[in-house]
């Protein structure tokens, strides 16, 4: 017991950070049997290896939740301490538990973006290894695309942040909303935070890499931001580290528009109360400073929401495949929820999603409402709307194109 009481008092009482278990396998060289295990993925990713340990210890790793000592967790599974000892201090090894370790690597990160200035290529690489592959691919897409025939320019859009090999139809449709459109001083781009820290509004000040090359934050607008909103706008900025949805657009926009600078921010679902709205930016508060710091520093601003919309099937959580019936159930409330947006009022929009729960949950009703609250349009067009199911029925999610217009 006097190495467990040297252990420091985060890791005698831990608390996990949140985090994704990955279902893994493992063969065993000299049996050749197969294994099941588990890896521990850090969403802010601030090691470059994931832990993995066995199904048994996901039991006790719920139980890090800061309340239990290790002798206490021992004790509530019956079991030999030492093990559980090993397991608390290798994943504080790993930045896994909250507390000092954690914060060291954090701030490790934080200084290395710094000075690089860019997050590195993660989801966009899917695209391709080299410029020319990327944007061969992005072209061959968009010839694919029909022209969607806009009564006038479109000033933002709702694409997907779905996979590319299942979700570039609609990509294509979106961005080919662009095509009258000349180049912009700008373009936001509001995400969602799928696996991050932040529960409100989450900005940055890095750029982002793409195999098609770097592309730089407008620095402008982002210090207005920063001025209006505080250091707690960007104080969870790691999240955009492992999230796809801003950085999925991002070969697009190079693709269509060239060098054109982002302004790039997560934004919470309005259905998700935030735990802590004086330590947080809310959405609220996003866009009445965005739209200050714009008429500011003027020009043209284009908008894009990263929007995927139905997630059913087992994989999210639901009983049963799913099956012909299902899709069609699932496409008659998506429908309905699109006329609500399609209103072109953000409040409308809300209190529908409100109103059905999302029952399918749509994962970006955040930030397709900052987008509405944002453009203002004048009208709001259904460009396409389409289903991505896997053919055993394990998932299937939704996604479309909408064409904001302003007169």
């Amino acid at each position: 017991m006097s190495t467990l009481a040297q252990l420091p008092e985060h890791i005698r009482r831990p608390h996990v950070r949140p985090l994704q278990p990955l279902p893994l396998q493992a063969q065993d060289k000299q049996s050749g049997q197969t294994h099941m295990l588990v890896g521990l993925r850090d969403p802010s990713m601030l090691t470059n290896q994931m832990m993995v340990v066995p199904p048994p210890a996901v039991q006790v790793i719920q139980q890090f939740q800061g309340q239990r000592s290790l002798e206490e967790i021992a004790a509530l599974f019956k079991t030999d301490i030492t093990p559980i000892v090993e397991l608390a201090s290798k994943m504080d090894e790993f930045g896994l538990l909250w507390g000092p370790t954690f914060e060291r690597l954090e701030g490790e990160l934080k200084d290395k973006l710094r000075t690089e200035g860019f997050f590195p290529v993660t989801a966009s690489g899917m695209l391709g290894q080299t410029e020319e592959e990327c944007r061969k691919q992005i072209e061959s897409w968009m010839n694919d695309a029909e022209d969607p025939e806009l009564d006038a320019p479109a000033a933002g859009i709702v694409a997907p942040h779905l996979d590319y090999a299942r979700g570039w139809p609609v990509y294509a449709a979106s961005y080919r909303c662009f095509d009258r459109v000349e180049r912009p001083d700008r373009i936001v781009i509001l995400g969602t935070n799928h696996f991050g820290l932040g529960d409100g509004v989450v900005g940055t000040e890095f750029g982002f890499r793409t195999p098609i090359g770097p592309v730089r934050t407008d620095a402008q607008v982002i210090e207005k931001l920063r001025a209006s909103l505080g250091d707690q706008y960007l104080i969870d900025q790691l999240d955009h580290l492992p999230e796809h949805s801003i950085e999925l657009h991002l070969p697009w926009i190079q693709h269509r528009f060239g060098d054109v600078p982002i302004v790039a921010a997560l934004v919470p679902d309005p259905l998700a109360p935030m735990i802590d709205t004086e330590g947080r930016t809310t959405r609220a508060d996003f866009v009445g400073a965005l739209r200050d710091a714009l008429g500011t520093c003027g020009g043209r601003t284009l908008y894009v929401a990263s929007s995927d919309l139905s997630h059913v099937g087992p994989q999210f959580g639901e009983p049963v495949a799913v099956n012909d019936q299902r899709k069609i159930e699932v496409e008659r409330h998506d429908r309905e929820l699109m006329g609500k947006f399609l209103s072109g009022n953000p409040k409308t929009f809300v209190d529908a999603c409100q109103w059905t729960k999302n029952p399918t949950r749509w994962c970006s009703i955040g930030n397709m409402t900052a987008l509405l609250e944002l453009v203002e349009p004048s009208s709001v067009e259904l460009v396409d709307y389409r289903q991505a199911s896997d053919p055993q029925g394990n998932a299937m999610v939704t996604s479309c194109s909408m064409a904001l217009l302003k007169d």
